[in-house]
């Protein structure tokens, strides 16, 4: 399946919205634009799983690189708005705190 990536500058924040499911066969064009992002400098990053029904083992890995990339740059990093399971995942995984998970319930 396809995502979707949208990128949304606010400010000194840059916010990607992904829409889809997230896996291996979409990880790398996820990993470049986080690339791209992060090429911006911005003070902060957001990622927006709202309409992420699924992500797997590859598409956490790129989050989890994306949240070092912006640790050495100095900027904040944080995964919003999961759905239900894939927060459940981030939390078994025991990655949710790295990735700054913040949802709206």
């Amino acid at each position: 399946m396809a995502v979707t990536i949208d990128t949304v500058s606010e400010a000194d924040k840059m916010q990607v919205r992904l829409a889809g499911e997230v896996d291996v066969s979409n990880a790398d064009e996820v990993r470049e634009a986080l690339a791209g992002v992060f090429a911006k400098a911005p003070r902060a990053v957001e990622v927006d799983l709202s309409e992420v029904p699924y992500i797997d083992s590859t598409g956490i890995g790129v989050l989890v690189g994306a949240a070092h990339e912006a640790s050495d740059a100095g900027a904040a990093f944080s995964v919003t708005n999961p759905q239900h399971n894939v927060a459940r995942v981030l939390s078994l995984l025991d990655v949710a705190d790295k990735l700054g998970v913040r949802t709206t319930d």
